[in-house]
C-alpha cells in the first residue's frame, strides 16, 4: 500500500513538472527564449509602430512610408565590430540578390541603429560604404526619439547593454515585416538566406 501511494505521488509530481515544461517551452516546442519568441512572432504578427526616422542622407522619413514592401530589418550600431560588421556585409549581398524586387519597390532591407547618440547620418553613411553597399534598397537609419527606439526594440525583441567599453552586448537577427507592416518572422543574423526565402515565398504569386 505504502509502494502504491509513494508511486502514485511521484506519477503526481512528474505530471505537474512535465505540464510546467509544457507551458514553459511553448508545448515542447520551444526550449529557450529566442525559440519561443520566434514562434510567438510567427503565431502571432505584430504591428510595428510608426515611427520618424533620420536616414544616412539626412532625411527624415516614416516608417509608415515603406508599407506595401516586404522589409528585412535589423538593428546596429556603427562601431561594432562582430555581429554588425558581418550583418552589413549580408545586407549588401541580399541586395545584390533581391535587387529586381528592390527596383519594382517590393522590397526593402532596413538597418535602424540603437546607438542614435553616435550614429548619425554621417557614421550610417560610412557603415554602409564599408559594408559595400550596392546603392539601392537599404536605408541605414537612426530614431529621432528615444521613446519611438524602445518601442522598435520591444516590438522586434532587441537588448542591447552596454558593455562598459563605449560598445554593447547585444542580441542578432534578421526581422521580416510584411508590406501591411507587421512584424511575422525573425531568422538568425547569420544565415540570411532563411530571410531571403521567406520574402520570396511572400512574393510569389
Amino acid at each position: 500500500m505504502r509502494l502504491l501511494r509513494t508511486l502514485l505521488a511521484s506519477l503526481a509530481i512528474l505530471a505537474a513538472g512535465l505540464a510546467t515544461l509544457s507551458a514553459a517551452t511553448d508545448g515542447f516546442r520551444a526550449y529557450t527564449t529566442e525559440t519561443a519568441r520566434r514562434i510567438d512572432v510567427r503565431e502571432h504578427p505584430r504591428a510595428v509602430p510608426d515611427v520618424l526616422l533620420q536616414t544616412a542622407d539626412g532625411h527624415i522619413v516614416e516608417l509608415a512610408s515603406l508599407r506595401g514592401r516586404w522589409l528585412l530589418v535589423d538593428f546596429i550600431y556603427t562601431r561594432c565590430e562582430t555581429f554588425c560588421s558581418v550583418q552589413g556585409s549580408q545586407f549588401a549581398q541580399l541586395q545584390q540578390r533581391l535587387a529586381k524586387p528592390i527596383a519594382e519597390g517590393r522590397v526593402a532591407l532596413l538597418s535602424i541603429s540603437f546607438d542614435p547618440a553616435h550614429d548619425g547620418p554621417a557614421r550610417l553613411a560610412a557603415y554602409q560604404q564599408r559594408s559595400r553597399d550596392r546603392g539601392a534598397g537599404w536605408i541605414a537609419a537612426r530614431t529621432t526619439d528615444t521613446a519611438d527606439l524602445g518601442a522598435l526594440m520591444r516590438i522586434f525583441g532587441v537588448t542591447a547593454v552596454p558593455d562598459g567599453l563605449g560598445g554593447f552586448v547585444h542580441n542578432a537577427a534578421i526581422a521580416v515585416v510584411d508590406p501591411h507592416g507587421r512584424l511575422v518572422a525573425i531568422t538568425d543574423w547569420d544565415t540570411p538566406d532563411e530571410a531571403e526565402r521567406y520574402v520570396l515565398r511572400g512574393l510569389a504569386p
